[in-house]
């Protein structure tokens, strides 16, 4: 058979195939623009800015609608009350993580964050439980990002008030004290290892936030077949995960099954002992991955944060200087920060709550899965959709935060100046898969950010009304634009 004949045959099977599948799948799901055959509505979606696009979605189709990434369907949730009736009102049936192609090739069903049904649950219950064990919410915790904030002056003293870039050294801090909790080790800032961990860390996130990576992952089938960035990726992870491995086999040699000394112990204890939490899987292979996870969560989220804090601290100067003040007055110059300095500190605690909300780090959050046929307002939604919700919607309400366009603390600050909470602020997502390492990270951004402030002021390279807030990259996660700036010591 002429090859030109084959090729159009299997162009017409795919395009009948792609039309079947939709129509199949649009039952009474939420409504939503017409897809077309393969492509879906990628025609429609400008993937530099989605934010924007499923807000203007949304002012035609409500709240709840229907969007298709290639063939695949998926429901999207726009705005606090749909958001908090799926994930907190429906829980349990919108507590699936949905399948992102590129995540799978790497995880594999295992660790954390990409694992499913009983293995995800029993994990969880595993992670939460053992991070406690180990003193997260407590003043175990505390201390060590205590110590590793005077570690981070240190370092950024030596810049003696020169121009630098601050990705890697701000990067140290929080991958440090992840490191100390999952396998009791932190590092000099020099650390050859340690820097190629931190930079194959964020390159990685880089590379998932690309257009490029999006489009990987709503045609699948390209992955195993066509050159690109995601090759890079998957070469990093592996890196990353075998140098966890070499840390895990390190703790096999010397575990002491009375003297757990890490999260890595306490796992290696529970399999050894094979007494622990039903449906965990306590292979090796697992423990690799949940560790990789919880390095990746605890420090490009916390770095690019702070990295972020900077640029607005630098660009805001008179939020900065309110915020010093308040330093001076409660903590002075003599002493590190603590947590139960934050309940003295409402506008440096609102000013952190500020950042968070106006960086909107991921847009919109992981993606979720139905564990069951859903039926929600008034929708029929298949066991196994998709669902993602717009944590943008919810951040930037201008209902709940008035010109939430513009950074001000005033946002999360009452009448009298007292901080005030918001179920608006979802930047770690909400409901069951909401970040295990929440606690930590709000003592991170605060104890890092206020022992920045007390010791030095922040000047930029241009003038501070120049300053570019524009992300490199707006996908999974936002990346921050490269940017150089000056520390320079408080006498």
């Amino acid at each position: 058979m002429d090859p030109f004949v084959v090729l159009v045959l299997c162009l017409s099977f795919l395009l009948v195939l792609s039309l079947w599948r939709q129509r199949s799948a649009r039952g009474n799901l939420p409504p939503g623009p017409t897809p077309l055959p393969i492509i879906g509505n990628y025609h429609l979606i400008d993937m530099k800015d989605i934010g924007q696009c499923l807000t203007n979605f949304s002012k035609t189709y409500g709240p709840v609608f229907t969007l298709y990434f290639g063939s695949q369907p998926i429901v999207v949730l726009h705005g606090y009350e749909a958001i908090k009736e799926a994930l907190i009102d429906h829980g349990e049936e919108f507590s699936g993580r949905g399948r992102i192609p590129v995540f799978d090739k790497v995880s594999t069903g295992k660790g954390i964050g990409f694992s499913h049904g009983n293995v995800w649950k029993a994990t969880r219950v595993f992670t939460v439980n053992t991070l406690r064990n180990l003193g997260m919410g407590k003043r175990t915790i505390e201390n060590k990002v205590q110590e590793e904030a005077q570690w981070l002056m240190k370092e950024l003293k030596k810049t003696n008030g020169s121009p630098c870039d601050p990705q890697f050294i701000i990067g140290c801090a929080p991958c440090n004290v992840i490191c100390s909790i999952v396998f009791q080790n932190r590092f000099d800032y020099k650390d050859k290892d340690f820097l190629s961990l931190i930079g194959k860390v964020n390159e990685c996130t880089e590379i998932l936030s690309s257009p490029g990576c999006q489009i990987f992952n709503a045609v699948p089938i390209l992955i195993d077949y066509c050159p690109g960035s995601h090759n890079k990726l998957f070469k990093n992870h592996t890196w990353i995960k075998s140098y966890l491995l070499g840390k895990i086999k390190e703790h096999e040699e010397s575990l002491d099954v009375t003297n757990p000394r890490d999260f890595i112990d306490y796992f290696l204890i529970q399999r050894r002992q094979k007494n622990g939490i039903e449906h965990m899987d306590y292979t090796i292979e697992h423990l690799a991955t949940l560790v990789t996870d919880l390095v990746f969560g605890g420090t490009e989220t916390l770095s690019s944060t702070m990295r972020f804090a900077l640029l607005l601290l630098m660009k805001h100067t008179h939020i900065t200087a309110k915020v010093q003040e308040e330093i001076d007055n409660v903590i002075g110059r003599h002493r590190s920060p603590c947590m139960q300095d934050r309940n003295h500190m409402p506008y440096t605690n609102a000013m952190v709550h500020e950042v968070q909300r106006y960086i909107d780090l991921g847009p919109n959050g992981v993606v979720h899965e139905v564990t069951c046929d859903t039926k929600f307002r008034n929708y029929f939604i298949p066991k196994g959709t998709q669902v993602m919700t717009s944590l943008t919607s919810v951040l930037h309400d201008s209902t709940e935060f008035p010109n939430p366009e513009v950074f001000d603390p005033g946002h999360f600050l009452d009448d009298n100046g007292n901080f005030k909470k918001s179920d608006y602020f979802v930047p770690f997502s909400a409901g069951k898969r909401i970040c295990v390492g929440e606690s930590l990270a709000r003592m991170e951004l605060f104890l890092f950010l206020t022992t920045i402030l007390q010791n030095f002021k922040l000047k930029p390279l241009v003038d501070p009304k120049d300053i570019d807030m524009t992300p490199k990259h707006s996908g999974f996660s936002k990346i921050p634009p490269n940017f150089q700036m000056c520390f320079i010591p408080v006498e």
